[in-house]
């Protein structure tokens, strides 16, 4: 394959048929309800709790704000622990709740929050700690439960990435107090923009649903300070289109990772991730992240991201880079954080591009530009 003139992008968004989600526009159209909680939104509420098999869900209109619903619905205070290795969202949402993140570092392995660093952060003011499932990789769920109950600590997941990810047949948005899914147009599944939140006390329901109506309880009564979560009555046309080719997105993307790994593994200096073949995990494949040793490899991971855009026309992703503890707003917390695995981490991992669309031969020039650049 020549190199493309269009740049080969680390994701682009699954669109379904045009016509299916017409179908869905045209009832909104005849209903004339376009938020507020339509009936497209009780419907694809109703479908996800079916899919993903669980009782308590409650849809929002994006996945950031389903954390702040999440931190405020569950009422923590003070210091949260989390992981510097995620996006943005998950740190921002602790801060401007009015709570201090408090950075926990990673395992090399599958670079997840390390449980075994948890218990040194907590301190009196500690109300919970929030986990990252990084790239559909699962926490040690069952370790972090016992610290929590020892501690009486909340906990809730960032499980934006985990979409579809079971363990040992169940979601992996069981765990926890709450967990949160983002629906956001890059991911897995999405509904344009959007997210979910999944929790296991079923009074719950109504506490987030008032979180995200400005408060509102009902016609005369405001409970809390809340603002507005609410998603419209076009994400959840999007998110029933999605929904329903979720099975076949997942078996795409597997091909793409097994296509990435008949290339990849073994090379010296490039490390890939394999949580598919972990015990009881059904995994989503829904990123394609790899280490870089420069030291292994011949060039480092700034290296070739900038080989790959500028020569070659592919778009990997420093994801993710910088770090919480790198940025700006955080950075009177970075000398009180040990996070070195994290940092490493930071400086060396590259997202490949794999999306549902991206062809096996694209997947195949991708490899050979990589290998191209081993010395």
């Amino acid at each position: 394959m020549n190199r493309p003139k269009q740049p080969i992008m680390v994701t682009k968004p699954f669109l379904p048929q045009k016509e299916i989600f017409m179908k869905y526009v045209d009832e909104i159209w005849e209903r004339d309800w376009l938020t507020n909680q339509g009936p497209l939104h009780h419907r694809l509420e109703d479908a996800l709790k079916h899919y993903l098999q669980v009782e308590n869900l409650t849809l929002t209109v994006n996945g950031h704000l389903a954390l702040e619903i999440a931190i405020r619905g569950l009422g923590l205070t003070g210091e949260v622990i989390t992981t510097p290795f995620t996006f943005a969202s998950t740190i921002h949402s602790i801060a401007i709740c009015g709570l201090k993140p408090v950075f926990c570092d990673i395992k090399p392995d599958d670079l997840t929050m390390d449980e075994e660093q948890i218990e040194k952060l907590i301190t009196e003011k500690t109300s919970a700690i929030m986990p990252v499932h990084v790239y559909g990789h699962p926490c040690n769920t069952e370790r972090i439960a016992q610290i929590a109950q020892r501690h009486g600590l909340k906990v809730i997941y960032d499980a934006a990435h985990t979409f579809g990810v079971r363990k040992d047949g169940k979601v992996l948005a069981q765990q926890g107090d709450v967990s949160i899914y983002s629906f956001h147009a890059t991911k897995l599944f999405h509904t344009i923009e959007g997210g979910a939140l999944v929790y296991q006390d079923s009074a719950l329901k109504q506490v987030f649903d008032d979180y995200k109506n400005f408060g509102i309880h009902d016609e005369e009564h405001v409970a809390y300070v809340g603002g507005n979560a609410k998603m419209n009555e076009f994400q959840a046309a999007m998110g029933l289109c999605n929904l329903s080719h979720i099975e076949e997105l997942v078996s795409q993307r597997r091909e793409i990772t097994l296509r990435y790994r008949e290339h990849l593994e073994g090379v010296p200096g490039l490390r890939l991730f394999y949580p598919d073949k972990e015990p009881g995990i059904a995994y989503n494949y829904a990123y394609m992240p790899i280490l870089i040793d420069r030291e292994a490899f011949g060039l480092s991971r700034d290296e070739l991201h900038a080989v790959l855009k500028k020569k070659d026309n592919i778009v990997a992703r420093k994801y993710f880079y910088p770090i919480g503890t790198e940025y700006d707003c955080y950075r009177e917390l970075k000398d009180k954080s040990r996070v070195h695995v994290a940092e490493a981490a930071g400086r060396d991992v590259l997202a490949l591009p794999i999306y549902n669309g991206l062809s096996l031969e694209e997947v195949d020039y991708i490899c050979e530009c990589i290998l191209a650049q081993h010395r």
